[in-house]
């Protein structure tokens, strides 16, 4: 029942860590992936390592404001620019992957869900 709230503490512990940045924590982490997420990611990855809520709903367009860039024309039409692993196919996989999070678009209502995996 608590389980939640020991979590928090702990993600509050992590992430108000002033003298230790989140990409530096992060690195190495995820087996198989970059040590860091492209810099031109870093805002989603910073916006979603600080969401509580174990699932974010972003729209498109909220993404491309906190991105700063337009989505490319793959992640608007291909729901594997959203799930593969493999980081030639989507440049900013590291930023949701490296938060611990996954992404789950709903291509058709144009937004994308990031959720944590459960804890057991």
């Amino acid at each position: 029942m608590w389980k939640w709230n020991r979590r928090r503490e702990s993600t509050a512990r992590s992430v108000g860590t002033a003298d230790v940045r989140t990409e530096e924590r992060l690195i190495g982490k995820v087996p198989g992936r970059a040590a860091k997420v492209p810099s031109k990611c870093m805002p989603l990855h910073k916006y979603l390592v600080n969401r509580f809520a174990d699932s974010v709903v972003l729209t498109f367009a909220q993404l491309e404001d906190l991105l700063g860039f337009a989505l490319p024309d793959s992640a608007r039409a291909q729901q594997e620019w959203w799930t593969s692993t493999d980081s030639d196919k989507s440049s900013c996989a590291d930023a949701w992957i490296l938060a611990g999070r996954t992404a789950k678009p709903n291509l058709l209502a144009r937004t994308v869900t990031f959720e944590r995996p459960m804890v057991l």
